[in-house]
């Protein structure tokens, strides 16, 4: 990373032109790389090594930055945003651009085939004022979320991290009433000031992950690099927010409690979960490249080895997700391999910032995905693909909903495959979701379609309008006197 900002200490929001970078000035070690592997650490072969030949996205106008990447492939495209700024696009500050492509090696375009698209900028008198950066990108249902790092200008411990919606990806709404959602805990002071930024969230299981710098937490090592985990099935981490500990997760009573357990000594990391692997990865950058390291669910062991994605970088990776910010599976054996692909800045820009975004990857082998029906279950679980009664098979919490109409399914599932891998016929078929099925809505509940008598909720109402469905109201009592299904997103 740069020196210059080692030596400047970081402020939050250095100089006009590129305000908020990577927290650190030198490249951390490998997380757990200076001790000795424990038995459980499992070592996996990699082969298929591949780096896009030149650069693949940049922005057009002024921008002389391009750097934290959020990568998603989403219904058929790949979709990326990333932290840059033009002169024409609002305040000074950084800017998220946005363009999409039909491969990871570009070249990325505007929406409408032309340079990328300044899609989110700073909104003055408010938290983020001035820049807007480090987007980490989801997409829940038919929502999509935005979680950024913010500041109102170049000052010390300037930075929060902020949310806004999208119903396209595009066009963004504040959420939070354009309040940040965290911001630094302040619980040691360090001469680094970044503060609180570089999000990376994940859907899981009805729960957001949301993985951050905190250069004032306690776990942070003394020049602030440390990644901290907190999780909530409130996508703004509002209420029920839960923080990762030395014991595992634990309910605190908000976003800004102590920080006592750092998953990664980094700063920019990217956070994703590998259902072939039945764990999380983070990607950081270390001498040599992007390491990957990995962390079983419950973040308690290392149930693989780290990995090394070699070659330059100079600002942070950004993996390439499902909607859902899991790993998508390889189209070639998902049941042995598992891509890891990424995108990360690769030289200094005119202004001396991070720029020049390029591909790197390679898959890890002997995954054994699909060795039994549970692996099977995880590795596919929020997948569908054509089923042999021309619908479609959604794969959720370990059996398969034959759903009849192709759209709905695509909006439900978080990656599509257009031919059903066999290893699909080992999970049982537990119900079907039939055009204009009944559905219910009640107060604090929100909606779900009940199938066989079970309740299956949805995120949203487009995903009962969609199927031809009319949402009618239940009471509390009603909507829980119905047997629980699984939920049918994440």
């Amino acid at each position: 990373m740069l020196a210059s900002l080692l030596a400047g200490l970081l402020v939050a929001g250095c100089t006009e032109g590129y305000a908020q970078p990577q927290a650190a000035g030198e490249q951390p070690a490998i997380a757990g790389g200076k001790t000795a592997p424990r038995p459980s650490d499992v070592k996996l072969a990699s082969g298929d090594p591949r780096q896009s030949g030149g650069v693949i996205a940049a922005g057009g106008a002024d921008a002389v930055y391009n750097y934290g990447p959020s990568v998603m492939l989403d219904r058929g495209q790949t979709r990326m945003w990333w932290c840059s700024q033009y002169g024409g696009a609002g305040p000074a500050g950084d800017d998220i651009l946005y363009a999409q492509a039909r491969s990871f090696d570009g070249p990325f375009t505007g929406p409408g085939g032309g340079i990328p698209a300044a899609v989110f900028s700073g909104a003055p008198g408010q938290f983020d004022g001035m820049h807007t950066c480090d987007p980490s990108v989801l997409r829940v249902g038919s929502t999509y979320y935005l979680y950024y790092t913010g500041a109102a200008g170049d000052h010390a411990l300037g930075n929060s991290i902020g949310l806004a919606t999208s119903p396209d990806g595009i066009h963004w709404t504040r959420a939070a009433g354009g309040r940040p959602i965290l911001g630094p805990s302040h619980d040691v002071h360090r001469a680094n000031v970044y503060g609180a930024g570089q999000p990376s969230a994940v859907y899981l299981d009805g729960w957001f992950y949301l993985m951050f710098t905190d250069t004032t937490g306690r776990a942070a090592g003394t020049n602030g690099a440390g990644q901290f985990v907190l999780r909530s099935r409130d996508p703004a981490f509002g209420a029920g927010v839960q923080a990762l500990d030395v014991g595992g997760f634990v309910p605190v009573a908000s976003t800004s409690a102590p920080r006592a357990r750092s998953v990664v000594d980094g700063f920019s990391a990217d956070l994703m979960w590998v259902g072939a692997l039945a764990a999380f990865v983070v990607a950081h950058e270390t001498d040599g490249g992007t390491t990957l390291t990995f962390w079983t669910a419950d973040f308690t062991e290392h149930p693989f080895r780290p990995v090394l994605v070699p070659g330059p970088w100079r600002e942070g990776p950004g993996l390439v997700r499902r909607a859902d910010g899991h790993a998508p599976l390889s189209p070639a054996d998902p049941c042995d391999r598992v891509p890891f692909d990424l995108v990360r800045a690769t030289s200094l820009g005119g202004a001396g910032a991070p720029s020049d975004l390029r591909h790197f990857g390679l898959d890890l082998l002997g995954s054994q995905a699909c060795a039994t029906p549970g692996r099977v279950a995880a590795t596919f679980d929020g997948v569908t693909a054509p089923s042999p009664e021309r619908t479609m098979d959604l794969v959720r919490a370990g059996g398969r909903v034959r759903v009849d109409r192709r759209a709905v399914a695509v909006a439900l599932a978080g990656e599509v495959l257009e031919k059903a891998p066999p290893a699909l016929a080992a999970l049982p078929l537990t119900t079907r979701l039939p055009s204009g099925a009944d559905a219910v809505q009640a107060p604090g509940r929100g909606y779900a379609f009940v199938l066989d008598g079970r309740r299956w909720p949805v995120t949203d109402a487009a995903a009962v309008g969609n199927n031809g469905s009319t949402a009618r109201p239940v009471t509390t009592a009603q909507w829980d006197g119905f047997p629980p299904g699984a939920s049918l997103v994440g």
